[in-house]
């Protein structure tokens, strides 16, 4: 069997090298529509990253958009996608798809001072090995390569959709903020060093969160402003 890593750094690994963090290229685009679709059953298909929309991504900023190889089956298992933003934070609360300009990132910003994640996705079958933790040390590292202020992004509070009847998305967060629950998505974050910043109302359309965004945020230790 060919190397998947052919032609291609490698930017970080996990468990001996079996898994590697390359930047996604073009042919990838299938296999990471593919995942979308797998790790996102009840986002509406408005909303669903298609091989062209991750065409499109890799086109406006290459270096955001990350992959996850298994070197022993040559599959992609995850991926994450990044744009670069300014950051207004008295007015965060935005859609996903007026954010990131349609799926399409038309929205990046060369000169943006925080990155800004659209999305992570691991396949379920390899759910429980760190990818995300090692996708989101990645990510920091790119962060820190580029001397950006830090990392946001709308997480999907996907446990919520379960007690949606129950309780509202204020308490529901602030359980999981003061680890009373556990979020499947926002729990990890957390966990990375990230604080909630606000909730964003409509930010997507998927029951599994009732369309609610998290608005959250990790800030580079290492960042130096700029003289001048």
């Amino acid at each position: 069997m060919t190397s998947p890593l052919i032609g291609r750094p490698v930017l970080a690994s996990h468990t001996g090298g079996r898994y590697v963090v390359v930047q996604a290229r073009a042919e990838d685009a299938p296999a990471l529509e593919a995942l979308q679709r797998v790790c996102f059953p009840d986002l509406s298909e408005g909303e669903i990253a298609t091989a062209e929309h991750f065409l499109a991504q890799q086109s406006n900023f290459p270096e955001g958009q990350l992959a996850v190889l298994d070197t022993g089956t040559g599959r992609l298992v995850a991926s994450s996608s990044d744009l670069r933003l300014k950051i207004d934070f008295t007015h965060y609360a935005h859609p996903f798809l007026e954010e990131t300009g349609d799926n399409l990132f038309t929205t990046h910003d060369p000169e943006g001072d925080w990155l800004y994640g659209a999305d992570i996705s691991v396949d379920p079958e390899a759910r429980g090995q760190g990818l995300g933790a090692l996708l989101y040390d990645a990510r920091h590292d790119l962060i820190r390569r580029l001397n950006l202020k830090g990392h946001v992004a709308g997480a999907m509070p996907k446990g919520y959709g379960a007690v949606a009847d129950q309780i509202p998305i204020e308490q529901y967060v602030l359980a999981v903020i003061r680890r009373e629950r556990r979020d499947p998505v926002l729990t990890m974050q957390l966990e990375r060093g990230y604080g909630v910043w606000g909730i964003i109302p409509d930010y997507l359309d998927d029951d599994s969160c009732r369309d609610h965004g998290v608005f959250i945020v990790w800030r580079n230790p290492d960042y130096q402003e700029e003289a001048g």
